[in-house]
């Protein structure tokens, strides 16, 4: 059984992390979940949230995504970013020009569109007290 997955993590403008990892932490639309290596293959959608990443060293590094996919298989674990960034280097004011943006755009909707964008906004206030940049 294999020990190490490769790990990929793209966002639209460049690729934030490359390695070799034991562990991945994901946050799925359907709930956070571990992939470990010999995972079966899947698609899942991301929500706001935190991705954690232990290498094969056992050093851990964390990313904040805004949403996303991921492709997992056997061997590997891809990540497709809306918009990442290593957590250490977000800023209250890189989540609060999100929020704006995303209440801006929820503003007219109706139906179940309004619910996606309430529930965005929801995910992003979550991830906001997460890490710890809220008032």
């Amino acid at each position: 059984m294999a020990s190490s997955m490769q790990f990929e993590l793209l966002a639209p403008d460049r690729r934030l992390a490359q390695c070799e990892a034991s562990q991945v932490e994901l946050p799925g639309t359907e709930g956070d979940f571990t992939v470990l290596p010999n995972h079966m293959p899947l698609v899942s959608s991301l929500r706001p949230g935190i991705v954690r990443v232990r290498d094969s060293r056992d050093e851990n590094s964390e990313f904040v995504v805004t949403g996303g996919y991921v492709e997992i298989s056997a061997d590997a674990a891809i990540v497709l970013a809306e918009q990442a960034v290593e957590r250490a280097h977000v800023t209250r004011e890189m989540l609060e020009q999100v929020i704006e943006s995303a209440e801006r755009e929820a503003e007219g909707l109706e139906g179940p569109e309004k619910d996606l964008a309430d529930k965005y906004l929801s995910d992003m206030a979550a991830l906001e007290r997460a890490i710890g940049t809220q008032a």
